[in-house]
């Protein structure tokens, strides 16, 4: 009876373990893609002025740990409210929630990277998102138009029923 209890309870955390890795992969190859062509754009432009630039490795690691502070965030049950409202405003209000949320968490990981390689908390803070308020506004910008679709279709897909709007884009 045991050994079928353990047995049972491990695979209950293996199914929740998969489907957590898989919500993870699938944030965080949306965030590359969206960071990617981000950095794209801005290498472009950079190389057009003779400057060489192409930190795609780092879109992968920030699409990472921006899709783990996501999954935090909806399992904190993060900007649900207004649920009984048109779309438009439970969607609006999630987004901006998040949006504090993943930008509180970017700054608490940059302070602590700053004090990993010694770094004053200043410097961090004065590194953060570029540095300049031009910078962290127009990336908060960017992070909101990123955010839309993704919590839209989201929205949509629990409002269809489970699994419906995969159904609908890839098939059975």
């Amino acid at each position: 009876m045991k050994v079928v209890a353990a047995h049972t309870r491990w695979s209950g955390i293996a199914a929740i373990l998969r489907r957590e890795i898989t919500e993870l992969a699938i944030i965080s190859a949306y965030l590359y893609v969206c960071f990617g062509a981000l950095l794209l754009f801005k290498t472009a432009v950079l190389r057009a002025q003779g400057i060489g630039y192409a930190p795609y490795g780092i879109a992968a690691v920030k699409a990472v740990v921006l899709g783990k502070f996501m999954l935090i965030g909806n399992h904190l049950h993060l900007g649900e409210r207004f649920t009984t409202k048109p779309l438009i405003y439970p969607l609006v209000h999630k987004v901006i929630v998040f949006l504090m949320f993943l930008f509180v968490l970017s700054l608490v990981e940059e302070v602590v990277l700053a004090g990993l390689h010694g770094q004053s908390m200043r410097a961090a803070f004065s590194e953060f998102d570029g540095g300049t308020w031009l910078q962290i506004t127009s990336s908060s910008i960017l992070i909101c138009l990123i955010l839309f679709p993704y919590f839209g279709l989201q929205a949509i897909g629990g409002a269809l029923g489970a699994g419906k709007l995969g159904r609908m884009f890839f098939g059975n």
